[in-house]
């Protein structure tokens, strides 16, 4: 596997990886989709999913803080489980997971870019225009580590003041009288609030994103837990502010009919067309700073799971390293997702692998690492069981409307634990 430079990445730059996956893939792509879940109580969905994400972040900061890795989550499952079949399923889950976050981001970048253009949500170009980012996602991602970092991190100081001054105007030209609650009620349940809640920790994940740079972040033993907790704050916010700015502006019907591109959609009636023109500049920047940083973040866990031999790997005649070909292999698969998947079943595949990924991480560190890294056992339990309840929920919701979305997801778990099984059997024989 390709070795990086260590101290290549600051304190900064790492909260910028984080909060470009993060802020990509929780405003544009998920806000709308959340609303459709959570009625009038959406922006209450986000903190909600905020509070879940840190209990989950507490494992996670404490195996970073003990073993710092380019791996992150690979390395994480092997100090739990070892060399086996549950490290290597856990790993891909959080790949495809991340995969997926790419395709959905895509998806949302091209939703948004139409708007300037007035062309309908159904057009043949929304694909055509995510796959030309997720192409030049590729092509920066093969440029480096430096380019990766001072891009990312010029797009996530952009983007966020640019989001927050969206939500700021949004607020104040609303009058700070909501529409979303003044509205029509919508027909919340426990179940349907508790299904947003599981929408809304995808907006957050990427804080898994840092874990995956360890090796090369300045001080990582102190400085991956602080930008852990520093990139999920800052996100927390800013999805908290541009949620009731959108409440101010559109009610829940009008969010949910254009829940691909809802927050251009909110900038209409408050800014006109400068406002519109505004909104989908800060889309672009977003998804193209979340498309980078997640690819980058993907092809690093996937190169080190096959170091490890978890994974088959064949380099189908590429020149190069074997994580300049797991980059290849991670947009590749973005692409097909793009084009063939709407944005709602690529959001519903991608939280529920990362819940069951998630809940394998806290009981690997609970069962197996807890004094070894000092985590406090109830924290621990407490994260999985709010895991295990959002995730029911959102099954159970997902199964009543798009059953197919979870016969899906679990074809897909089934390939891999066995497709997994079978490629270790197979290299314990040749040894």
């Amino acid at each position: 596997m390709e070795k990086y430079k260590a101290n290549s990445l600051t304190l900064a730059g790492a909260v910028s990886l984080g909060t470009g996956v993060m802020i990509g893939a929780g405003i544009f792509a998920l806000l709308g989709q959340v609303a459709e879940l959570a009625g009038e109580w959406f922006p209450v969905a986000f903190i909600m999913g905020a509070i879940v994400a840190a209990f989950s972040a507490y494992s996670y900061i404490k195996m970073s803080n003990t073993y710092p890795s380019a791996g992150g989550i690979a390395m994480f499952l092997e100090k739990a489980y070892g060399r086996g079949i549950v490290t290597s399923v856990g790993g891909l889950l959080m790949a495809f997971s991340m995969i997926i976050n790419e395709s959905l981001v895509a998806r949302t970048f091209g939703a948004y870019t139409l708007q300037l253009f007035k062309v309908e949500s159904t057009n043949i170009l929304i694909p055509i225009l995510g796959v030309l980012l997720l192409i030049f996602a590729f092509l920066i991602n093969i440029s480096g580590n430096r380019m990766i970092g001072s891009f990312s991190k010029f797009l996530a100081i952009a983007k966020i003041g640019g989001v927050a001054a969206f939500a700021l105007a949004g607020l104040w030209v609303s009058g700070f009288s909501f529409e979303s609650f003044s509205g029509s009620k919508s027909d919340l349940t426990m179940v349907g609030f508790l299904g947003a809640i599981a929408l809304s920790i995808l907006a957050y994940k990427g804080f898994t994103t840092i874990t995956n740079s360890g090796s090369e972040i300045v001080n990582p033993h102190r400085n991956v837990g602080r930008a852990i907790i520093i990139s999920l704050f800052i996100c927390a916010v800013v999805y908290l502010l541009v949620a009731l700015a959108v409440a101010g502006n559109l009610t829940i019907p009008e969010i949910i009919n254009s829940k691909d591109y809802a927050l251009a959609e909110a900038a209409r009636p408050a800014f006109g067309q400068f406002g519109l023109w505004f909104t989908v500049a800060l889309a672009i920047i977003a998804t193209v700073s979340g498309v980078i940083a997640s690819v980058f973040a993907v092809s690093r866990m996937l190169a080190m799971l096959t170091d490890m031999q978890l994974i088959p790997h064949r380099h189908f005649g590429m020149p190069g390293t074997i994580q300049k070909h797991t980059l290849v292999y991670t947009v590749v698969i973005a692409i097909f997702l793009t084009i063939f998947f709407d944005l709602s079943r690529i959001a519903s595949l991608g939280a529920i692998f990362y819940l069951v990924m998630d809940i394998m991480i806290h009981w690997g560190v609970f069962r197996y690492l807890r004094k070894e890294v000092q985590a406090k056992s109830y924290v621990l339990i407490t994260a999985m069981l709010l895991d295990v309840v959002v995730l029911t929920a959102f099954v159970w919701v997902k199964a009543s409307v798009d059953i197919t979305v979870i016969l899906v997801s679990l074809a897909i778990m089934v390939l891999i634990f066995l497709g997994e099984r079978l490629f270790l059997h197979n290299m314990k024989g040749a040894e």
